[in-house]
């Protein structure tokens, strides 16, 4: 209890005032791989187009080396596209990298279709329902992250179907037009290699 002073009464509760301060943002980028038991959190300053562009070729480079198509989801983000390459690397780098992505953006106002948007919900759940002080200490505590998930051979069961989908939003779905021989799928993979 606060002492009475003028204005206060002695049945009043004392108050507090917390003042929140902002010491940064970070970007968390995560990759999924639909087919295995893997993802990859990168934790980049800012969320700028050559960060995309980085971890694109980072994904091709690095994580899947082998393959010749890697089909992407991603969300409608401006700098998530093929100019965010061009903007970080020589025309010939970006599209060294380009052949072998192919980019699939979940409609707009739908990114739950999104299976990474699942795996960034644990994530947040698990790993960022705190403070964490410093990129530093954000990078450790996503890769322990990662680790585990990752050890674990924990995967996302997917149950949305095509069908689904064009139940509950036909415009972004359409029916292909009969006998046209084209299959549509909602599901966009990456090939396990």
């Amino acid at each position: 209890m606060a002492l009475p002073s003028e204005g206060f009464s002695a049945a009043q509760l004392e108050r507090y005032d917390c003042e929140y301060k902002r010491n940064g943002t970070a970007n968390l980028f995560v990759f999924l791989d639909v087919h295995r038991p893997w993802r990859k959190v990168k934790v980049t300053e800012s969320r700028a187009a050559v960060d995309f562009a980085a971890c694109m070729r980072e994904l091709t480079d690095a994580h899947f080396p082998k393959a010749e198509r890697i089909r992407v989801v991603l969300d409608n983000l401006s700098t998530h596209s093929p100019g965010a390459l061009y903007q970080a690397f020589p025309a010939e780098e970006a599209r060294r990298v380009l052949r072998r992505l192919e980019f699939h953006y979940v409609p707009k106002h739908a990114s739950w279709l999104n299976m990474v948007e699942i795996e960034i919900g644990v994530l947040a759940a698990q790993c960022l329902d705190r403070r964490i002080e410093s990129i530093k200490q954000l990078i450790a505590e996503t890769a322990a992250w990662e680790r585990q998930r990752n050890s674990a051979n924990a995967r996302i069961k997917w149950m949305f179907t095509t069908e689904k989908a064009r139940a509950k939003m036909g415009r972004a779905y359409p029916q292909p037009p009969p006998n046209s021989g084209q299959t549509q799928r909602v599901k966009t993979t990456v090939h396990r290699y």
